[in-house]
């Protein structure tokens, strides 16, 4: 029985955070992974080049049953503090559309800066060392296939449910739920749509096809828009704006596209003596649509006659076409776990649980996901530098 003062489980973004600033304080750390190395999610990140944060992160850019739960520890920590990180250990990076920052050569730039942060923190690694038990008998017994440790705080940085053959497990969620907290229903977030078997057999013939939409999704609060690329697929859509909506979308609700964003396709067949017919009306599409994705639209919404009452009809169409998606693609496509541990049941300055003293839950794990663009990672580094300041 090895005596410290804090265990953190999870060595992934949050965790190594969270080990780091607690290390920096003077406190014994020891970090547990069951992955056979450190920050693996990390190293996929952004097609393994990391989109370690965004600059216009706020609260707004995360959903959460408690929206304003993630102001504290997202003003604790920020993308210019991130970034001031970075600069330090010469990481060079760049920024892509809408804030996004990605490393210029690789993700694994991040998980040697925060390996060397821990090692100057004197932080105790171990990887493939799979926890079987935590208990509290006044601390904590964490136990592993190497041996148990005695600690007056743990923090909890499993991750959700995401990507499992990275090795995601629901440990997080087990362990919230042994010490009584509650969950908030687990789904998959940033996670491609699929398709009705109807829409199937009218669309997934054009995957590869992408186009500018904005993707709306969601009932009442919980409504969210994104103008971004839509992308078919041999199963249904995907792309940045249908992942981002797909975070806000309930099984057996629409999710609303808007084919044309700024655009009035139709205009042109308005004018004064203009041509109106078939070949025109797909012309007009073109304008907004790849050829193939013109084409197919017009196939299915063919106007009953050239009336202009007729081309508004087609107009309104593209600007609100309606899917009901028969579900999403899953956990294993998903980028992100939505849901999780309920923020009523954490502090927010500290992420302790209020119920459990030295009982800490931080990054994918709790009830707060970012829209895609390195609004996660910036949600691990701030929870973690928030729990790792008050352990």
């Amino acid at each position: 029985m090895q005596t410290v003062d804090v265990v953190v489980l999870g060595a992934g973004a949050a965790g190594m955070m969270c080990a780091l600033e607690a290390g920096r304080r003077g406190r014994r750390v020891v970090l547990l992974d069951h992955a056979e190395k450190v920050g693996k999610k990390i190293l996929i990140s952004g097609g393994g080049r990391c989109n370690f944060t965004n600059i216009h992160c706020r609260a707004e850019n995360f959903l959460s049953e408690n929206p304003h739960f993630a102001k504290s520890a997202l003003a604790r920590f920020t993308p210019v503090e991130m970034i001031a990180m970075v600069e330090k250990h010469g990481i060079h990076y760049h920024e892509k559309t809408l804030g996004q920052l990605f490393c210029n050569r690789s993700a694994q730039d991040i998980v040697a800066m925060l390996e060397r942060e821990c090692t100057e923190a004197n932080v105790q690694v171990m990887v493939d060392t799979p926890v079987t038990s935590v208990v509290r008998d006044g601390q904590f017994v964490v136990t592993t296939a190497l041996g148990s440790f005695r600690a007056e705080s743990v923090v909890i940085a499993t991750g959700g449910l995401s990507i499992p053959k990275m090795g995601a497990t629901g440990l997080g969620y087990s362990l919230a739920e042994q010490f009584g907290l509650r969950i908030v229903e687990c789904r998959p977030g940033l996670v491609p749509l699929v398709f009705s078997g109807e829409d199937r057999e009218r669309w997934c013939d054009l995957a590869g096809v992408s186009a500018e939409v904005i993707a709306t999704a969601g009932a009442a609060k919980r409504r969210e828009s994104f103008r971004e690329k839509l992308l078919v697929t041999h199963r249904g859509l995907s792309g940045p704006a249908v992942l981002q909506a797909s975070s806000y979308w309930r099984p057996g609700e629409m999710i609303e596209l808007d084919l044309a964003p700024s655009r009035q396709v139709m205009a042109p067949l308005l004018i004064k003596n203009a041509q109106r017919d078939a070949a025109a009306a797909v012309m007009a599409l073109r304008s907004a649509l790849p050829s193939r994705m013109a084409e197919r639209w017009f196939a299915l919404h063919k106007p009953t006659d050239w009336t202009n009452a007729s081309l508004a009809a087609m107009e309104q169409q593209v600007h609100a076409w309606r899917v009901r998606p028969a579900g999403t693609e899953g956990y294993v496509k998903a980028e992100v776990t939505a849901g999780g541990v309920d923020t009523a049941e954490l502090d927010a300055k500290t992420m302790q649980s209020r119920k459990v003293p030295g009982l800490y839950f931080i990054g994918e794990v709790v009830d707060v996901t970012g829209w895609l663009g390195g609004y996660n990672f910036q949600w691990a580094w701030a929870s973690g530098v928030s729990a790792g300041r008050a352990v």
